[in-house]
């Protein structure tokens, strides 16, 4: 099923997993709330990511570093004096875009064009699918979608803005709200929120608010190397918020002005980093595999022109309704980010290596997901509209979310049968000793076959049912969300059943 980005954003405020930001207010752009249950989604990943890493790796700590920092932490690194985006406005929309955003995404448009024009020739030929490719490949809308690549590129590289802007009016490239071709020339706009410290105005600090989380890390690797008593190599892991001031925020969660971040900074002796960066790409791709992403809506994707401190870097796409799109980036960032900040704090930030009799500044591999875009995967990949029984013995639509386990806001719903006393009370009894140990939900209200569609469009997995029978032999119907089977268990074991479904010990085990 193609699934459309603002039907998936509608569902999830429906359902209580995010909510505009300031609806009360009429909103403000490229900010969301997380609902009740996307609050949920959101806190379980990041328990897996963080178990993933800080309780499965004996040589790698947790960090919880301040929004707020000193500015020449912002110098040191190089936002104050490259943090740009490069923006353009179309004279009749008045809209403003990014304006690689806008060629690459027209770039894509004019990839699928050829496709589709493509598969209709060979349809009416009679021609095999195997020849696509190659027809594709020599489609002149393809081979104009890889100039543009290129050109872009290029002129991104070189942060020559006369080029992009050149390249907007030679291509003709349209607006995507107004199709005009009219626009502005190419300028940069510096991404950082800015704010005040201090309680004089007069006399107040102009401090950032962070753009990312890594450098918080990088600033305390000398404190956490002494007091955790660590060896190289080591990382650091921080989950936390992060701020870019988007002109243009859009696709719902996956670009916003206020975002959090999971960034782990492994620290490894110079001539290593290639070794472990192939290490961590394969360990980073088996986590997101794991957690019940299909391996043929993730891939890698190489930068094709790297930071000027970079070795190697590379980005898991995931295939949202938009097309691929980056969820997690491991980079190899030589010693860059250690020096800069020696060289501007005029501190020493090197490790004494015994086995090696020497001191060195080490070099990183940073790993960095982003959670939000992690909760629009999930959520875009789960999402399922299908045929499924009714109880008359005829077939409805239903909705559902097809979520992990590990991942589901309620792993459990209890349901009475019918609302009788003696239903009602076998079903509190339940739901009582099962709320200790899993996040669950009662629900007696409607007909038993409208609350399950109900917990389906949760995604919760398991659904129990207290029905005539139990109050018989004491057993229970539980219900599987996905394949919709149900097995009848004695209510003493369904605890323990349940517990090896969301054994996150078990999940751990296979990473």
């Amino acid at each position: 099923m193609s699934l459309d980005l603002q039907k998936l954003a509608s569902f999830a405020k429906e359902q209580g997993f995010i909510y505009p930001g300031s609806e009360l207010y009429e909103g403000i752009g490229g900010i969301y709330d997380y609902g009740p249950l996307g609050v949920e989604l959101k806190r379980r990943i990041a328990d897996l990511w963080w178990r993933a890493m800080v309780q499965l790796h004996e040589n790698i700590v947790g960090l919880d570093a301040a929004i707020l920092m000193h500015p020449r932490v912002w110098e040191a690194s190089g936002h104050v004096e490259a943090f740009h985006d490069p923006l353009v406005d179309n004279k009749v929309s008045k809209k403003r875009y990014r304006v690689d955003t806008l060629i690459e995404e027209y770039a894509q448009r004019l990839e699928e064009r050829a496709h589709k024009e493509v598969e209709k020739k060979l349809r009416k030929a009679g021609l095999p699918p195997e020849k696509a490719k190659e027809e594709v490949e020599k489609h002149k809308d393809y081979q104009r979608a890889q100039s543009l690549r290129a050109r872009l590129a290029e002129a991104m590289a070189k942060k020559d803005w006369p080029a992009l802007t050149a390249l907007l009016e030679e291509e003709k490239i349209p607006c995507p709200e107004s199709g005009s071709t009219e626009w502005t020339p190419v300028r940069q706009f510096n991404l950082m929120f800015s704010t005040h410290l201090g309680a004089v105005a007069e006399e107040a600090q102009e401090i950032y608010l962070r753009p990312e989380t890594a450098q918080g890390i990088f600033v305390d690797f000398p404190l956490v190397l002494k007091t955790a008593r660590l060896k190289v190599p080591f990382g650091i892991a921080q989950i936390g918020k992060a701020f870019r001031n988007e002109i243009v925020a859009r696709q719902f969660i996956f670009r916003m002005r206020e975002f959090e971040q999971m960034e782990m900074q492994f620290f490894v002796p110079p001539g290593t980093e290639g070794q472990w960066y192939e290490y961590w790409k394969e360990k980073r791709l088996r986590w997101h595999q794991h957690l019940g992403l299909r391996p043929e809506y993730l891939r890698f994707k190489d930068h094709e022109h790297l930071a000027h401190y970079a070795r190697a870097a590379t980005d898991i796409e995931f295939a949202f309704p938009f097309g691929f799109r980056e969820i997690e980036g491991i980079h190899s960032r030589t010693d860059y980010d250690l020096s800069r900040h020696a060289q501007f704090s005029g501190k020493k930030l090197e490790y004494y290596d015994e086995s090696q009799g020497r001191s060195y500044v080490p070099y990183v591999i940073e790993t960095s997901a982003g959670l939000d875009r992690l909760v629009l995967a999930h959520l875009s990949h789960g999402y399922s509209e299908e045929l499924a029984p009714t109880a008359e013995g005829g077939q409805e639509l239903r909705t559902v979310l097809k979520l992990h386990p590990l991942l589901a806001p309620i792993q459990v719903a209890v349901f009475p049968l019918i609302r009788k006393e003696d239903f009602v009370q076998k079903a509190r009894a339940l739901y009582e000793e099962l709320r200790f140990y899993f996040l669950t939900a009662y629900e007696e209200k409607d007909s038993i076959g409208r609350r399950y569609r109900r917990y389906d469009a949760k995604g919760t997995p398991f659904a129990i049912t207290i029905d005539g029978q139990t109050l018989e032999d004491e057993t229970v119907t539980i219900r599987d969300r996905d394949t919709l089977q149900q097995i009848r268990l004695p209510m003493a074991q369904v605890r323990a059943y349940l517990a090896e479904k969301f054994d996150v010990a078990q999940w751990l085990r296979t990473l």
